[in-house]
């Protein structure tokens, strides 16, 4: 086990092979036009029509996605945004460039996704909005908290920067809040070959604002019409690379998915958690397993070159930029911050690697 070729947590080697992205590339150099063109509009028909959703707007990046859908749905400086504190930083950096107030909801045990019934208790703090993570490629409990928020009047936003392509009972994510944000980071299930990200809509005011919001707040060229926008575009290359890439995504699901399988089955028996799902509404964008003592696992199978990480050591309270003096209880997030950790699940990984991993991690337990 000790002379191993290096496993890396990802590669795009791998998980392009077989791609042919200069075709896309050459297309959009031969029109000589690179912003908001003919490949943007296509891909955002393609990818609304592929989530079931009436609009697509892209952005520069999913990150942005989550602070112009914000800005869209009317939330603003002094507001509480509701979201989960394991998730990254990403929706906390985006409910912080408003000005407005994270309300940080604790995860549950069995998904590491908001908890319904902790956002139901948090629902008497009147957030504006709530920010609900399909994390790691699983889909949370959202048809659960989409009604309270609707029944107490709080915009609903998914965040499915991880979790291109899962669904239940026939919806796909993105689907079932009032705006969903998608990132297209290269190593996302859907990835450019840069930054990117779209927001996804069946609400057309949204959807129009964002628009606008994009390209500055422009109400025509040159005439700023609405506070908040920015220079938010997605290229026409990176559309283009996704639409060469989209009829590949189901495909791709499926084939991480399978690694998942195999990594559940062989672990079953071992001290650790694994994901609870290996069905539809789980697109293993990232295998994550709980374990004590995380750090002794990882450096084992660093000393057998295989790659691992951590999504994600710091809670989003715990950050030292924005520490509070009075910190929430997140007693299931704080926990599961300490006994993460990632092993490599992506298309291209061969059946091999795979069989090296599991035999690695059950060496750890069994030696």
């Amino acid at each position: 086990m000790s002379d191993i070729t290096p496993i890396p947590l990802f590669s795009a080697v791998a998980a392009n092979a077989g791609l042919d992205l200069i075709t896309p590339l050459k297309r959009v150099l031969q029109r000589h036009w690179y912003v908001l063109g003919e490949e943007v509009s296509q891909f955002e028909r393609e990818f609304s029509a592929y989530l079931g959703v009436s609009h697509c707007v892209t952005v520069a990046n999913g990150t942005d996605a989550l602070e112009l859908a914000l800005r869209a749905a009317g939330v603003k400086a002094g507001d509480v945004v509701a979201t989960v504190a394991n998730a990254g930083f990403y929706s906390s950096t985006a409910i912080h460039a408003i000005g407005a107030s994270p309300l940080y909801i604790d995860v549950e045990e069995r998904t590491l996704t908001l908890s319904p019934s902790a956002f139901e208790k948090a629902l008497e703090h009147k957030p504006t909005a709530v920010i609900v993570t399909h994390l790691y490629g699983q889909l949370a409990d959202v048809t659960a908290i989409t009604g309270m928020a609707r029944a107490a009047g709080v915009t609903v936003i998914e965040d499915c920067a991880q979790s291109h392509g899962a669904q239940r009972n026939g919806k796909q994510a993105g689907s079932f809040g009032d705006v969903a944000c998608f990132s297209f980071y290269p190593t996302k299930n859907l990835g450019a070959v840069g930054d990117g990200g779209a927001i996804a809509t069946n609400n057309e005011a949204i959807a129009t604002a964002v628009r606008t919001l994009r390209q500055y707040g422009w109400s025509a060229k040159y005439h700023v019409g609405s506070a908040g926008g920015r220079n938010s575009r997605l290229d026409e290359m990176q559309a283009a690379i996704l639409r060469e890439k989209l009829p590949n995504l189901d495909r791709w699901n499926a084939e991480r998915r399978s690694i998942a399988i195999r990594y559940n089955e062989a672990f079953a028996d071992l001290p650790l958690r694994c994901p609870l799902s290996t069905d539809s509404d789980y697109v293993a964008h990232l295998y994550v397993i709980r374990l004590e003592k995380r750090d002794a696992l990882r450096g084992h199978l660093h000393r057998l070159n295989i790659s691992t990480d951590v999504h994600y050591p710091v809670a989003d309270h715990q950050q030292s930029a924005y520490r509070t003096v009075s910190s929430p209880s997140l007693p299931v997030t704080e926990a599961a911050c300490r006994e993460i950790v990632t092993l490599p699940c992506f298309p291209g990984l061969t059946s091999q690697e795979v069989e090296k991993i599991i035999a690695a991690v059950r060496e750890y337990f069994l030696e």
